[in-house]
């Protein structure tokens, strides 16, 4: 008796750029497809359809979104457009004429349902016995996961055009992060990193409301969250904090170990005519003397942050007050960016002096030397102690890791010589042998 073998899976191809925010919505909208009975395949040429998550956050991550488009054009035809340079429509089709959908950042129906047209689902799909992870699809390694907590922003920074892009703060109820939350530590999540575009602004657009969960009242407020958070028994992170007054609150939360002792605060500058130019929120001249308060209360805190140099109307001596308040905060991690012009930008419209590209240039090397050390001679300060280390890869030269100051992809490494008897996702107690600008070498004790 012959039997007719059952139809292929469709199978879709994938490409996320940009941050975590964006990799967030990459999962979600993944999730969904597997829920319907696609397969997700990792070459272009297996793929009935691809589906590439832009970022159109600055000129060069534009550039790069519309190069993978057109590569996936090229490999394979059949490309549909998605994330925050899809608010862009007509310039992506003014290169790309032939990409047969797009849509902008979080409209994750409409993703699926160009996916749909393209390639239709199986009618004989049953999403209760073809199950999905509880946690979902997941682009991140088993032992950690980003969790959105928000979308949008309510600044209005001059260089940044993400409120246009991904629109006003809407926090998430309270109840649903803690859920994800709960189900992704579940699935053997050890860390969790809080992302959202103003994690410190949880809640401001429903005006702090009272959720549940577990049974129990919960705030949507940063200091709640995070409370509840740390009943869960892993690493909590928190990423793109801005420092207003009730982030004091959290610096207690820190110290007595209940959440990572690391702030992401993205200061962007400390001259105030320039924060000023950038319209930047929150900042005022007692950041530094907070910095050092949160110091005296949690002395293990790690602050990374991000700046940019050569903005329109920087000039010498504002840079050089960056470079000194650098130097009085003792930030450990720090990432610099060069300012580039952003189409829809408010700071397009600044009547400033526009900043040669050799200044930036030159400004933004002598940046990177003046910071790195500043932070060669914080992680020299770790050398001889004990540190715990979350194992991200292992083979036959060791493990290789991060500690509490260290977020993935961003920040630097724990290189564990002893270290192969381990596995990713392992938690080990190691002393500190060795360290450079940006890494730390251990053994395990």
């Amino acid at each position: 008796m012959s039997t007719t073998p059952a139809p292929a899976n469709p199978k879709v191809g994938f490409v996320s750029l940009g941050c975590p925010k964006a990799l967030v919505d990459s999962e979600r909208i993944l999730t969904q497809l597997r829920m319907e009975g696609y397969d997700v395949v990792s070459t272009y040429q297996d793929a009935d359809v691809v589906v590439v998550n832009t970022c159109g956050f600055i000129d060069s991550a534009k550039a790069e979104s519309l190069e993978v488009i057109g590569e996936a054009i090229k490999e394979n035809g059949k490309v549909i457009v998605t994330g925050c340079m899809g608010v862009e429509e007509g310039n992506i089709r003014d290169v790309h004429p032939s990409v047969l959908a797009v849509t902008g950042p979080q409209q994750y129906e409409q993703v699926v349902n160009a996916v749909h047209e393209v390639v239709p689902p199986k009618q004989d799909h049953n999403p209760l016995i073809d199950l999905v992870p509880p946690q979902g699809i997941k682009l991140t390694p088993r032992h950690y996961a980003y969790l959105k907590i928000s979308e949008g922003c309510n600044h209005s920074c001059s260089f940044c055009i993400i409120p246009s892009m991904r629109g006003k703060l809407v926090s998430r109820p309270v109840g649903d992060v803690l859920d994800e939350a709960q189900r992704l530590v579940k699935s053997g999540v050890k860390e969790l990193l809080v992302i959202s575009q103003d994690t410190s602004a949880y809640g401001v657009d429903v005006k702090y409301r009272t959720g549940f969960w577990n049974g129990a009242p919960v705030k949507t407020r940063m200091t709640e969250l995070c409370e509840a958070l740390s009943t869960l028994g892993v690493w909590v992170r928190l990423h793109y904090v801005y420092p207003y007054p009730h982030v004091d609150e959290l610096i207690p939360l820190m110290a007595a170990g209940k959440i990572l002792p690391y702030l992401d605060i993205p200061f962007q500058h400390a001259s105030p005519k320039v924060l000023k130019s950038m319209k930047r929120p929150a900042f005022e001249d007692k950041t530094l003397a907070r910095i050092k308060n949160w110091r005296e209360i949690c002395p293990d805190l790690i602050i990374r942050s991000t700046f940019i140099v050569g903005f329109p109307g920087e000039t010498e001596e504002d840079f050089q007050y960056l470079l000194d308040w650098l130097t009085e905060a003792q930030l450990d991690r720090v990432g610099c960016f060069q300012y580039s012009p952003v189409e829809g930008a408010p700071a397009n419209d600044l009547n400033l002096d526009i900043v040669p590209d050799d200044v930036k240039q030159d400004r933004w090397e002598r940046f990177m030397a003046h910071q790195q050390a500043i932070s060669s001679a914080r992680l020299q300060m770790r050398i001889g102690r004990e540190i715990e280390v979350l194992v991200d890869e292992v083979d036959e030269q060791g493990a290789v890791g991060r500690c509490f100051f260290d977020a993935p992809e961003i920040d630097g490494n724990v290189f564990i010589d002893n270290g192969s008897n381990l596995k990713p996702g392992d938690k080990v107690w190691c002393k500190v042998t060795d360290a450079d600008e940006y890494d730390l070498w251990a053994e395990q004790i």
